[in-house]
């Protein structure tokens, strides 16, 4: 080979590193992490330091480091044109060198290499990267205003903001690459979902509320608490319909020598809608400095109460103390049928069987009833969403546990047949 062509060789070779090099910047500034280059750089990473100077304006940098690796693409493939113009059929043979070079070498291996060192790789490359956009800078600042002001002519009317769709997506690619593990990823998922629950989605409903009467004696106060193990009950006249307010068992016990009455060592109660997002509820009822809201239907009837056990239990799962009985919701029975109490919420049934449900009720209770579009008995069956429900137990209106077994997604679709 003679010493020109020896030239061009190497010159290719830089090129093709050049491009290489600029892959890598453009992928690493992309997709790096900035929180964690910041914390890098409160470590005291110099590098880290540079590489944030560097991409604070992030469109213009990858602006100009997309023209340097056009600009070594380009003349790579002019030199290899030059290289093989002497022989049969040069340009097929330029044409394909290019394309495997630069594809594979130029571009696929340094992307990926960056995609999984983003931060360390912005880091490396940050030192020549501005030495050579300072070089360059009359070129790429060129182009870069004309990428501005196509940027401003096709500019879309609107930015579109991220939704909790997306978010979730987000937390499920985290998940399956790695970056979350599952209690991370489902605590994730219930701050989202936290945004848009209701007080009438999480309360204990009236008929589970126990309260007590205006006119109560110590020793039935006593007898209340010692029975519940609750800390807190709201008082009532005459019906539950009409909550004065809550009595706190600590407050018992310290006017208990007094044998005080509920009226009398009782708190104000905090009343709220049906309809009031439980993060509100949980400012209101820290400003408040209460534990307890009273959630009232439209003509101030009681609904039930919510508690901030059960605002916090939204976020991070069920919460037991050492005077709780802990309580399984679902509970296997071995021959491929399940107990469910019908206080379960009904989104975790479907999420449990992996379900989907167009019922608008929020329990199994409310599930259960609307299914068969009556006060349920002991013994009734239905078929439901998927799932083959027998009602075990009954209290009085409403059902309280009942007998499922899911139905096969095949037989699913041959009972629609």
């Amino acid at each position: 080979m003679d010493p020109d062509s020896m030239q061009t060789v190497l010159w290719m070779v830089v090129l093709l590193a050049a491009s290489a090099f600029f892959t890598v910047a453009q992928t690493a500034f992309s997709v790096c992490n900035i929180s964690r280059l910041k914390s890098m750089a409160e470590e005291g990473n110099r590098g880290a330091v540079r590489a944030l100077r560097l991409s604070e304006n992030l469109e213009r940098l990858l602006a100009a480091i997309l023209v340097c690796d056009t600009i070594s693409n380009i003349l790579f493939t002019v030199l290899a044109v030059k290289l093989f113009s002497s022989f049969h059929r040069g340009a097929l043979i330029a044409t394909a060198v290019t394309v495997v070079a630069v594809l594979f070498f130029g571009e696929t291996a340094p992307r990926g290499i960056a995609r999984l060192h983003a931060e360390s790789c912005a880091v490396a490359v940050t030192p020549l990267l501005r030495v050579v956009l300072t070089v360059l800078y009359p070129l790429t600042r060129l182009f870069s205003l004309w990428a501005g002001l196509l940027q401003a002519v096709f500019k879309p009317r609107g930015i579109q903001p991220v939704t909790e769709e997306d978010l979730l997506t987000i937390v499920e690619e985290a998940e399956q690459e790695g970056s979350l593990d599952e209690q991370e990823s489902d605590l994730f998922r219930r701050v989202i979902a936290f945004n848009d629950r209701e007080a009438e989605d999480i309360l204990i409903p009236r008929v589970d509320v126990v309260g007590l009467p205006t006119d109560a004696t110590a020793e039935e106060m006593a007898a209340v608490f010692a029975e519940t193990g609750f800390s807190r009950l709201p008082v009532y006249e005459e019906t539950m319909d009409h909550i004065l307010g809550v009595v706190h068992h600590k407050n018992f016990t310290t006017h208990a020598a007094e044998n005080p009455t509920p009226a009398a060592i009782m708190a104000p109660a905090v009343f709220i809608p049906p309809t009031m997002k439980i993060r509100l509820l949980l400012k209101k009822l820290q400003e408040e400095q209460s534990h307890i809201a009273i959630v009232s239907d439209e003509y101030g009837g009681t609904l039930g109460i919510v508690t901030m056990e059960d605002i916090l239990e939204e976020l991070v799962g069920d919460i037991w103390d050492e005077h709780d009985d802990v309580i399984e919701n679902i509970r296997p029975l071995g021959d491929g049928s399940f107990s469910v109490l019908c206080s379960t919420e009904l989104e975790e049934l479907m999420a449990y069987f992996d379900r989907e449900t167009d019922c608008e009720s929020t329990t199994v209770s409310g599930w259960v009833m609307e299914a068969l579009e009556r006060i349920p008995a002991v013994g009734d069956s239905f078929t439901a969403d998927g799932l083959q429900a027998t009602v075990r137990q009954v209290d009085k209106s409403h059902p309280e546990e009942i007998l499922l077994r899911p139905i096969e997604k095949a037989s699913e679709e041959e009972e629609k047949e």
